[in-house]
Order: structure tokens, then C-alpha cells, then sequence
């Protein structure tokens, strides 16, 4: 394939309802969204970067300023282009995974349309379909937070993360367990919001017998989280410390975690995430597909990623219901707790010109 353009497209999705963490609370999700033309054809990729450096180090804009000036030119001086030619042509830039993820999502769906090869077929998926969780910010109440558990488990997911943070943790832990009992699969999610300090009250979270306790500590605090892992009978999941396959490596190397969230922005692209995918299989890790409140385009991916076999616990892979009233794809509709895996040709969605251009605030054109 040979690059002719790149365009970047930045839109806002409003959000079903406001969505609170330990780091903020989103109201409108601000996108990136990365359209790679070929002479054969387009591929998109969509950055999962915040509007603020809050989750990661990157934010939106810096990933535009970013792709503008240094990852696309660079892209550009290959003469040709193939998946595996992407990260190789952006090695010389230091970090920014979220956005080099984006352009080579965006290379990868245009290769893989020209093969009629989908995603999930191509990565090496055994599944047609994958269990979905539902991820359940931090609320005002806990009699909202039940309300809102209940509404999930009527729909049919499969499994209820809940947010913590200092202050809002064992309490609503305590109270979805005696509302809903102790068969239905739950995990915690802290997002960094916990120091080692914390290890005596994290273990008061043992008694729920959840399926795991993500990201407890801060994301550089790798060997905290071994001795936070030896404190307490819960397993620990790391996300935000894990960028790649090195990473995971050394991370299950310390007994820093049983479980990883591979999310496939924040390790640099699906190439990655497969590595890992593959890593953890190699040292029986379990793994699951977390997310980043995507719009249809990159839920498309991420329930391709997630139908790898190495993914055995339910993913953040909610249906499109879930966050926003309107996708700019066809939405991902729960069906008996379960998304479909995508069977078109790259990504297997499209964006849907109309919707697409009703969340549209900008978009530039970079010509090769």
C-alpha cells in the first residue's frame, strides 16, 4: 500500500450519563480519529487519549500535535506500507502509544480491507463472540450505585466492575454483595488511587471473594504492587503499568500480578496487544480487554482483540448502549450477555457519514 493522506478528525460523543473515576468525571467523551488513505483504499484508527493527562501522560491535543508533526511525516518517508512497517518507521519518537495505536489501527484496517481479511480472523481469534462486563463509576449514593448495578445485570452482563477510590470502596463492595450475593462475578478498579500505606484496608476487600483488584498503586510502582500482592488474598490485575510485552513480562517475572487488562492504545497498537496476549498464555495468565469508553470503531477492535483465546475473563466491552445514545457506527447490541465479533473486512464497521458528521468539531487533511 502506498500513503497518500491522513486525515485527523476530532469529535464529541455526549455520554449516557457522566462517568466518575478515582482521576475525573467525563460528561462528553473527546475523540481522535485517524483515517489512513491508500491508493487501494482507507483504514481508520481511533486514539483512546483524555481531553487531560489524567489517565496516562497523553492527552488529545498533544497526540494531534504529535501525529501532525513527527509520526505521520515519518509514516509518510516509508514507501510502502504494511502493519508490521508502522512501529518500526515511529521507533525514533519516544512514547505516545496512544497515538502511534491510533495511525497503526488505521494502516492495519486498510491492509486488512484489502485482503478481505477481518480483524478477528486475522489476529487469530476462536470465539464468534465474547462475554461483555460493564465497568460502574464512582456514584453519590450507594442506593444509586444499586440502582445502577441492577439495571446491568437486567440487561445481561456478565460481569459488574465498580471504580474505587479512598473513601468509596468496601462500603459499596459490601453493599453490591448483599444486594445481589456472592455468585455474581466482581472486580474492583482503583486507577492508581491507593498507595502501599493501603495494604491493611485493601485486604478488607478479601472477604468479597472478587475476581480481582486493578491497579491499586501507581502505575510506575511495580514492586509495591508484588508486596501489595503478598498482603492480601485478592488477585491483583495491573492496567495503567502495563505498556508492553517487556512490561507484562517483568511484571509477572515480580509477582506484581495474576491477571492483566490489555488495552490496546495504551501498549502502542493490536501488534502489541497480541504479544502480550501471547506473553501471559506463555506463563498461564489469564488476560481481559479493558476500555476507554470507545466509539463503535474501536469497541469493533478491541471484541476482535478480546476473541483470542488467552481471554478468559469478561472484558470492559460493553455494548454501545452503554455510553452513548448514538454511535457513529451500527451499535454492538448485548444479546445474552455477549457482543459478536466483527466478520467484515478489517475492523468490520464503518462510520456512518450522517452520525459521523453531527459529533464532528474539526478536521485536517495532511497530504503525503
Amino acid at each position: 500500500m502506498k500513503p497518500v493522506g491522513v486525515e485527523l478528525r476530532r469529535i464529541a460523543m455526549p455520554l449516557v450519563s457522566p462517568f466518575r473515576t478515582s482521576f475525573g468525571t467525563q460528561t462528553t467523551r473527546d475523540i481522535l480519529l485517524v483515517r489512513v488513505e491508500t491508493g487501494d483504499g482507507e483504514g481508520y484508527g481511533e486514539c483512546v487519549t483524555m481531553a487531560d493527562p489524567v489517565y496516562s501522560a497523553e492527552y488529545t491535543d498533544g497526540a494531534i500535535d504529535v501525529l501532525r508533526g513527527h509520526l505521520i511525516p515519518a509514516l509518510f518517508r516509508r514507501p510502502e506500507l504494511d502493519p508490521w512497517a508502522v512501529a518500526p518507521a515511529l521507533a525514533a519518537f519516544k512514547g505516545h502509544r496512544m497515538a502511534k495505536a491510533a495511525l497503526e489501527t488505521a494502516v492495519l484496517d486498510a491492509w486488512l480491507r484489502t485482503r478481505s481479511l477481518s480483524l478477528g480472523e486475522w489476529l487469530g481469534a476462536t470465539t464468534d463472540r465474547v462475554a461483555a462486563g460493564v465497568s460502574v463509576g464512582i456514584m453519590d449514593s450507594i442506593p444509586e450505585l444499586l440502582d445502577a448495578v441492577e439495571g446491568y445485570l437486567t440487561e445481561g452482563y456478565t460481569r459488574i466492575k465498580l471504580k474505587i477510590e479512598p473513601g468509596w470502596d468496601v462500603a459499596p463492595v459490601r453493599a453490591v454483595r448483599e444486594r445481589f450475593g456472592d455468585d455474581v462475578p466482581l472486580q474492583v478498579d482503583a486507577n492508581t488511587a491507593y498507595t502501599l500505606a493501603d495494604a491493611r484496608h485493601l485486604a478488607r476487600l478479601d472477604e468479597f471473594g472478587l475476581l480481582l483488584i486493578e491497579q491499586p498503586l501507581d502505575e510506575e510502582d511495580v514492586r509495591g504492587h508484588a508486596q501489595l500482592a503478598q498482603a492480601v488474598r485478592t488477585p491483583i490485575c495491573l492496567d495503567e503499568s502495563i505498556v508492553s510485552a517487556r512490561a507484562a513480562a517483568d511484571a509477572i517475572a515480580l509477582g506484581a500480578c495474576s491477571i492483566i487488562n490489555i488495552k490496546p492504545g495504551r501498549v502502542g497498537g493490536y501488534l502489541e496487544a497480541r504479544r502480550i496476549h501471547d506473553v501471559c498464555a506463555a506463563h498461564g495468565v489469564p488476560v481481559w480487554c479493558g476500555g476507554m469508553l470507545e466509539s463503535g470503531l474501536g469497541r469493533a477492535a478491541n471484541v476482535a482483540l478480546a476473541a483470542l483465546p488467552g481471554f478468559t475473563l469478561p472484558g470492559d466491552t460493553s455494548a454501545s448502549g452503554r455510553y452513548y445514545r448514538t454511535d457513529i457506527t451500527e451499535p454492538f447490541v448485548l444479546r445474552d450477555g455477549h457482543l459478536e465479533v466483527p466478520r467484515g473486512p478489517g475492523l468490520g464497521v464503518r462510520p456512518i457519514p450522517e452520525r459521523l458528521a453531527e459529533v464532528t468539531v474539526s478536521t485536517e487533511w495532511i497530504a503525503r
